[in-house]
């Protein structure tokens, strides 16, 4: 058996076990694959066998294993791991249904920092990209729709729709768009309930196939972290809603009939903690329980689709990627990490604070959109002053009931460094900004002055995601950029490699990485229930340039 010497071999020591099988050579090919262990972990698609030899385990990805057999005329087989292939993760119903060659989505971060560009690079690397629709006007959505009906030309992408439960108009509004525009797929983030605008987009085409199932042009993927509200989304459309659309014409009575016997949302995501809109919820206790109120739902409502559950919130590393699969999650979602990538729609000073960025550098912080609710959402406090003064508007909305009542020392001092002008100031611009947009907003400020301040404050907190997105010098210590810790983990993963500098992280570069990760350490833990003690350097998992990945996949 001298041929089926180390070599070059990297030999580990095994555990103390007896054998589980016996390894022979393909002796018709009449070659052998000496390799080190970290080059056969890497070989995703060959079987990888650690055999005895000489007292050490030599790794092998050739040849042929029996397993439970004893070593005669061949070498003892120690430990076993399958192929694992980065495009076998997740639901295979979720990569067929959606068009995908992987189960990975990237998930929409508002004001177009899921950029086209981002969701260009993922759908033509088999993978979901959302575009963030949210907080920009119609014309710029729009414009966005158009590109990506051009570039991609079949491929899969999809839009976001927030929810706006203080200007429901742009809900529906955005809606319209999307149903006019040919959009098959939208990501609904930030709902607290089920809203006409959503049913709309839905049901809009229903019908009964020549099969006798019922066909559903547009798709519905929700975000959810909590499970009162995923199981709104596995429910069928509210009966309420579905008469008024009934009533308003916008469906039929037919149609009705057809919604009744479907979900609202095939496809919901477990959104763990999270940046912007999160319940800072654990993924490990969270996932669980929607994916067993899916199986409840799917068995209660009997329906022919698959309620299927992802996660996303904390996902950026091989180790967080591969424990979301082997939970059993249908799919998994990233977001902060691509925000960091060059391709997402921010800028290069907020790309450098988020490949600084640990752990423990974000906290909670007012949210725009739902400020007068309390209503919070997790950013990025390192080397910004956004989350205390944020804070400290909320606290003053909360203490008094016009601006006027704001103590004068308090009202100038915001206005000297929050603002940078007066009050009154910012209440005109805001004022015209309304007139456009929401007139009812001005109408509702100008006979209650506590909505008038609310409008005001909200102001600087929408302001700050702009200055973030632009870069703008002037306003670095106001920055709001939406980050959950899942961005800290990727630069403790990434720290020392390639992809540490900002400017190297390219989206399927990032993504492919994370997808390969997670299926080497699926090997590397196959082996560790074997009992098999495997050196440091194979668990690390660490990352590779695109070109050497597509390598180990031929």
């Amino acid at each position: 058996m001298n041929q089926h010497a180390p070599g070059n071999v990297v030999a580990v020591r095994p555990a103390s076990k007896e054998g589980i099988g016996v390894w022979r050579p393909d002796t018709s090919s009449g070659s052998h694959s000496d390799c080190s262990i970290i080059e056969a972990l890497r070989t995703l698609g060959r079987p990888l066998y650690l055999v005895r030899h000489d007292g050490l385990l030599v790794p092998r990805t050739d040849g042929c294993a029996e397993l439970g057999s004893a070593a005669e005329d061949g070498l003892p087989l120690v430990g076993y791991a399958p192929a694992s292939l980065p495009e076998e993760l997740g639901d295979p119903t979720f990569r067929s249904e959606l068009g995908l060659k992987y189960a990975y989505v990237g998930g929409s971060m508002a004001k177009g920092i899921s950029s086209a560009h981002l969701a260009e690079e993922l759908g033509r690397n088999g993978m979901l990209g959302f575009f963030g629709a949210a907080g920009l006007p119609l014309r710029q959505v729009e414009e966005a729709i158009d590109r990506l009906s051009a570039s991609l030309k079949g491929l899969p992408f999809g839009f976001n729709l927030i929810h706006s439960p203080h200007e429901p108009d742009l809900e529906r509004d955005l809606v319209e768009l999307y149903l006019e525009k040919g959009v098959r797929l939208v990501e609904a983030s930030a709902f607290l309930s089920i809203t006409l605008p959503l049913v709309r987009y839905r049901t809009a085409g229903i019908a009964r196939g020549a099969d006798g199932s019922i066909v559903t042009p547009n798709r519905i993927m929700a975000k959810v972290s909590r499970e009162e509200l995923a199981a709104k989304f596995f429910a069928p459309p509210p009966e309420k809603l579905l008469r008024e659309l009934v009533a308003a014409g916008k469906i039929t009575a037919e149609q009705a009939e057809l919604a009744a016997q479907i979900p609202l949302a095939q496809d919901v995501t477990a959104e763990a903690d999270s940046g912007g809109h999160t319940d800072n919820r654990p993924a490990i206790a969270l996932f669980p329980t929607i994916s067993s109120l899916a199986a409840r739902l799917q068995k209660q409502y009997g329906y022919r689709e698959k309620l299927r559950v992802g996660l996303g919130g904390g996902i950026s590393t091989p180790a967080s990627a591969a424990a979301a699969f082997a939970m059993g999650a249908a799919y998994i979602m990233t977001g902060s990490v691509h925000q960091a990538c060059v391709e997402s729609g921010t800028s290069e000073p907020v790309r450098a604070l988020l490949a600084e960025t640990r752990q423990a550098d974000v906290t909670m912080a007012p949210a725009a959109d739902m400020f007068e609710m309390g209503v919070t959402v997790q950013v990025l406090k390192r080397g910004t002053m956004f989350p205390m003064r944020a804070a400290k508007l909320f606290e003053m909305y909360r203490s008094h009931a016009s601006i006027e009542e704001i103590p004068a020392a308090e009202r100038e001092k915001i206005e000297k460094t929050f603002f940078l002008a007066p009050l009154e100031q910012i209440w005109s611009s805001t004022r015209e900004f309304f007139l456009k947009r929401d007139p009812a907003q001005v109408e509702r400020a100008e006979r209650d002055p506590k909505h008038r301040m609310a409008l005001v404050f909200r102001w600087y907190l929408g302001m700050a995601a702009h200055w973030a997105k632009d870069g703008d010098p002037s306003r670095r210590m106001d920055y709001q950029v939406w980050c959950g810790p899942a961005m800290g983990a990727f630069n403790e993963w990434a720290s020392g490699t390639f992809l540490e500098p900002a400017a190297q992280r390219k989206a399927a570069t990032v993504a492919m990485n994370i997808l390969f990760g997670a299926s080497l350490v699926n090997r590397v833990n196959f082996l560790r229930c074997q009992g098999i003690n495997l050196p440091e350097a194979a668990l690390a998992a660490e990352p590779l340039e695109l070109a050497k990945i597509k390598e180990y996949l031929c």
